[in-house]
């Protein structure tokens, strides 16, 4: 099956879709290697670019996640990540914060899903 084929029987619905702009557009903004946004369970959704600093370096999903935790957020909806894919640290990140069946859509920077993964 072709890439568009694929593409066409995974398409997000709008909720997903503004995560996914979102992620790229934190990707493009701060010209970082990753972008990434959350949606918590209350439907806040928190956008991140991942943090290179000379001491601390952190992934665009860790910073996403801590932003929805230190805001309240007791569980996730649906997570975009723009840029490098996530790694399984990201993907274990999510986990600890998951609701129950937790989108993960992977794009890259043009927007193109490389990958969709249920938590």
């Amino acid at each position: 099956m072709s890439d568009a084929a694929v593409e066409s029987l995974i398409l997000p619905d709008p909720e997903d879709q503004k995560l996914i702009t979102l992620a790229r557009t934190t990707l493009a903004r701060n010209g970082s290697s990753q972008g990434a946004s959350v949606r918590d369970n209350d439907g806040r959704v928190y956008a991140a670019a991942r943090v290179e600093l000379e001491h601390l370096t952190l992934s665009a999903v860790s910073v996403a996640v801590a932003m929805a935790v230190s805001s309240g957020a007791t569980g996730l909806e649906a997570a975009a990540v723009a840029g490098t894919p996530p790694s399984e640290q990201d993907f274990d990140v999510l986990r600890d914060l998951s609701g129950s069946s937790v989108g993960v859509w992977s794009v890259d920077s043009a927007g193109k899903i490389l990958e969709v993964s249920q938590l």
